[in-house]
């Protein structure tokens, strides 16, 4: 999904964990008293399922009294806040649960379970090695995201192991019966594919960060939309200020909420038969129609060359949003991390 041209890079990722630092940015502040103790864990080779479980056995509660607002990989590094419900005593001594690969940066009493979603985004710094292209096509592509934005797909994480997530949630509409967890994750792979082709339909004719007849705009930090509104001076005003972005929808029942071209376009893009399949389960499934921003701003892009070869990337994004996202633009990154183990490599403390 290219939306600025031919790539201007090939390189690697996630070479160790520390390539890959992840920081969440807090939702909220703690109250500062409550059942819940709010931790902030730094991790390192461990997926945020495995942490919640030690938490539990540390604590001694059920994993169900712990709670977090987002996933975070395994393969990186990564600073996440998780709850655990105490209620009426203490919690063990925290020497207890640091080990190697695991510690506690900050502590806090809250009221509350910490829900999914509840950040505010992720602060990425990312380290590509082994970069083959020029320097300065790299640089100007580097400029041409911070000023543009980036098509605001979702990731592939999404739809899990080579794409299978789509195969299974087809099953799953055809009467296949699955868990309750994986349902909700297999609608998500549903929307999303969907949302994926409309938006990679708005890369292909460049309408992505500008818009069309009939157009839905979605606020900026917000999941809040509005229009159909043709595009006006006011309108062209808060789309070059990335106050307000063209969306694409995420599938469900009723109508879509576009008209004209864009909605054209949309029912276009996911017309194929797998598309209808898709569309048909998740509306007999109960989902409505939403939306999602087709555009995405990186916020605080920098960039620096560690040496040669070596260029480490910063930015921060929405919840919900992809560095995957950003790294596309520039050009064939390989997941070091995806590759087949080979003999000799460490073992993991968990399943992936």
């Amino acid at each position: 999904m290219q939306a600025f041209g031919a790539p201007v890079l090939a390189a690697r990722i996630r070479s160790v964990p520390e390539d890959f630092r992840v920081e969440e940015l807090d939702g909220f502040e703690a109250s500062g008293d409550g059942e819940h103790l709010l931790l902030t864990i730094e991790k390192r080779g461990m997926n945020t399922a495995f942490v919640a479980g030690e938490l539990a056995r540390w604590a001694g509660v059920p994993e169900v009294a712990v709670g977090y607002a987002g996933l975070k990989d395994r393969h990186a590094v990564t600073v996440q806040r998780f709850s655990v419900q105490l209620p009426g005593r203490e919690a063990p001594p925290l020497e207890t649960l640091e080990r190697d690969g695991l510690r506690v940066l900050a502590q806090a009493r809250h009221k509350r379970k910490l829900p999914r979603g509840a950040l505010a985004g992720n602060r990425f710094v990312l380290v590509l090695r082994g970069v083959q292209g020029e320097r300065d096509a790299v640089e100007a592509r580097l400029q041409e995201i911070a000023a543009r934005g980036v098509p605001n797909a979702f990731g592939g994480q999404r739809f899990g192991h080579e794409g299978g997530n789509i195969a299974k949630a087809l099953a799953m509409f055809g009467g296949k019966r699955v868990g309750r967890e994986q349902r909700s994750m297999l609608l998500s792979a549903a929307r999303s594919a969907l949302f994926n082709q409309v938006l990679a339909a708005r890369v292909a004719d460049g309408s992505w960060d500008r818009g069309l007849d009939g157009e839905v705009w979605a606020l900026e930090g917000s999941r809040s939309v509005f229009g159909p509104e043709p595009m006006s001076g006011q309108i062209a005003e808060r789309l070059a200020a990335f106050d307000i972005h063209p969306s694409g929808p995420l599938w469900g029942r009723g109508s879509l909420r576009s008209e004209g071209a864009c909605q054209a376009l949309e029912l276009e893009a996911i017309a194929d038969p797998v598309s209808l399949r898709l569309r048909d389960g998740l509306e007999r499934a109960g989902l409505d129609q939403e939306r999602r921003a087709l555009r995405l701003r990186p916020q605080d892009l920098a960039w620096r060359w560690l040496e040669a070869g070596v260029l480490e990337l910063a930015f921060s994004l929405p919840s919900g949003c992809y560095a995957t996202s950003v790294l596309e633009q520039l050009g064939t990154i390989e997941d070091a991390a995806a590759r087949p183990a080979t003999p000799g490599d460490e073992a993991a403390p968990e399943k992936p």
